[in-house]
């Protein structure tokens, strides 16, 4: 592949999340806000919310970008539910609390959706749900964690990636970074889709 026709890799965020989890592909990418609002439409599902943002976030990051350039452009967005029953960002320690206290014995889901654009307006949606199931958690327990972690800018007020795995007795899904909010074995699949390949990716950069 000729080196002028590798596609700059653009992430449609600055989630420290996001960012940490691409990182680990070791392929270069730049982090952009898109700048949009995450709001939730009367009627949606968790699945149709997902793809939406996702969707909006790389639409949002496109628009500024130059279509004689190469480019795939990377948004994504995750949705904790039960069922059609959806938890925002908590935003604050009482609304974190109300999340854990409704999440606190049962099966919750995170259903991340990735959204991958080019120049040309090629565009490939999915989406993946990860499954957890919360232990029976008590208000001191709740306290403790949230006085811990401060998860009030995650979905389901829960940062799995640190203390908030204690949270948890069972799983269910083939990625755990789908979990994280960053489903890496689907984006994988989905960038091979435009024939990029992520050993292709790093030896162009390297």
């Amino acid at each position: 592949m000729p080196e002028d026709q590798t596609p700059r890799i653009i992430l449609a965020s600055t989630s420290a999340y996001r960012k940490s989890l691409l990182n680990r592909l070791q392929i270069p990418f730049e982090a952009v806000n898109p700048g949009i609002e995450e709001l939730l439409k009367p009627g949606e599902d968790p699945l149709s919310l997902s793809l939406r943002l996702a969707h909006d976030k790389a639409i949002a990051v496109c628009e500024a970008l130059d279509p004689l350039s190469p480019y795939i452009v990377i948004g994504s967005d995750q949705v904790a539910h039960i069922g059609n029953q959806i938890f925002a960002k908590p935003g604050s320690f009482d609304e974190a609390a109300e999340q854990l206290n409704l999440c606190s014995g049962n099966w919750v889901s995170f259903t991340t959706a990735i959204s991958l654009i080019d120049q040309t307006g090629a565009n490939k949606q999915a989406a993946e749900c990860f499954r957890v199931k919360f232990r029976q958690i008590n208000s001191e327990e709740i306290t403790d964690y949230l006085a811990l972690d401060e998860p009030f800018d995650c979905a389901g007020s829960i940062k799995a990636e640190s203390a908030g795995i204690t949270l948890l007795e069972n799983t269910q899904g083939r990625d755990i970074n789908t979990l994280l909010g960053l489903p890496l074995m689907l984006f994988q699949e989905m960038i091979a889709e435009f024939g990029y390949q992520l050993s292709t990716l790093r030896k162009q950069f390297n």
